[in-house]
């Protein structure tokens, strides 16, 4: 173990992070959830512990009086922190923290000015100090510490001005057991922690919509378990390690995906074989949605999620979605159903799946389209069809989910 004393945050980019040695993690949306918000700043910290296990360094998280703190305990790689903490979803800011024992109001001071010094090497800026004093025994007040630390930032550096209503620098002081310095915040995702909103089985595909599907609803607090559609030959080993790499993806927003992987190729070719091609789309859509909601069910997923949006393809106008809906039980959660595909991409661009999404390795869906498929497929012309199946389907449908692959996402 390190002495504290001799702590160092180590940045390729930023030399001034060197003396920061904790964070304050903020939220938004908890902090209304009333007598079980416990219950959400413990799945928070939960999120946390687990984001941080791949990072070099030793940290402890706690929580104190309505705040969460990540504390080093040995050197560390403040970008990669940084970088693991902006993807929990729980956190809306990440507030590097310097941190000091109470050593006196004038030790304090001479530590801010340090501060200031360390972190804003221009500071022809304004400022404006916000002290929160927990610790009640502090012998002074929050108003106090306001004015006498800006008498004693004014005096170090005349070139700065006192701001109270838009100031370039929000210095902020929060005397608890130690007294927490900190003045920058760094951007999280917001949302809840997941695993509070249950958990569903997301349908994944190599394409675009899906993954973002996916973050989207565990941005919601929902732990996504998935499964993706194979058809080898038509579909290489490459498009399937597309989606493998998609799902590792999602698991660095939402924890470990446990990814379902079936042979569809046999009941593809049935259908092609026994239904009218304008069809086919709609009626493998619906099969695998049966498929979907029973490894749903076998592992108690609440619902199914899609990445469909309204009059995108085909398959997804509004009378194409209520075939689909048709053979679920479960409820079928469409993140994206009122986005455009210039949202969807954006959102892609920004979770770091777009450049794996548009790889040119085919999934199953498209393999086997129709030149010209249904747009207002009659649900009464669509379950005859379906007949067409009955004499293979059931036994086709027990073999897929039999030689099921899993595969753990990290």
């Amino acid at each position: 173990m390190i002495p504290r004393g001799n702590l160092r945050a180590v940045s390729h980019e930023k030399k001034e992070v060197a003396m920061f040695t904790a964070f304050l993690i903020k939220y938004a949306e908890i902090g209304i959830k009333g007598k079980n918000r416990f219950l959400f700043e413990d799945a928070l910290i939960q999120q946390i512990k687990y984001a941080l296990k791949k990072c070099e360094g030793e940290f402890s998280v706690h929580k104190t009086q309505g705040r969460i703190f990540v504390e080093a305990q040995t050197e560390f790689d403040f970008d990669q922190v940084t970088g693991r903490l902006r993807r929990v979803f729980g956190i809306s800011g990440i507030c590097p923290v310097v941190y000091v024992e109470d050593e006196g109001f004038d030790k304090l001071c001479h530590r801010v000015v340090s501060y200031i010094a360390q972190v804003y090497p221009e500071r022809n800026k304004t400022f404006k100090v916000h002290a929160r004093r927990a610790r009640k025994n502090y012998p002074k007040d929050s108003m106090g510490i306001n004015t006498e630390m800006g008498e004693a930032i004014l005096k170090a550096y005349p070139e700065m001005k006192v701001d109270v209503h838009q100031p370039d620098i929000l210095l902020n002081i929060e005397v608890r057991e130690k007294i927490y310095i900190y003045s920058e915040m760094i951007p999280g995702p917001g949302g809840m922690p997941v695993g509070t909103g249950g958990k569903a089985m997301l349908l994944l595909s190599g394409g675009i919509d899906s993954p973002v599907a996916g973050y989207m609803i565990a941005k919601r607090g929902v732990k996504i378990d998935a499964v993706y559609f194979h058809a080898p030959p038509y579909t290489s080993e490459r498009a399937k390690q597309k989606v493998m790499d998609l799902a590792r993806l999602l698991a660095g927003y939402a924890g470990p995906v446990y990814l379902h992987v079936i042979n569809f190729t046999d009941i593809q070719l049935y259908i092609y074989e026994k239904c009218p091609h304008e069809e086919l789309t709609i009626i493998m859509r619906r099969y695998m949605m049966r498929i979907a909601e029973q490894i749903a069910e076998e592992t108690q997923c609440l619902g199914l999620v899609t990445g469909e949006s309204i009059g995108q393809v085909a398959s997804q106008t509004m009378n194409s979605l209520l075939a689909t809906n048709e053979v679920c039980g479960l409820p079928v959660y469409r993140p994206l159903i009122g986005f455009d595909k210039q949202e969807i991409i954006e959102v892609s661009e920004k979770i770091g799946t777009y450049e794996t999404s548009i790889q040119p390795f085919e999934d199953c869906c498209t393999i086997f389209v129709a030149k010209h498929p249904v747009t207002k497929p009659n649900l009464n012309v669509i379950r005859r069809h379906e007949h067409n199946l009955d004499e293979r389907i059931d036994e086709l449908m027990e073999n897929a989910l039999k030689t099921k692959e899993l595969i753990v996402a990290e």
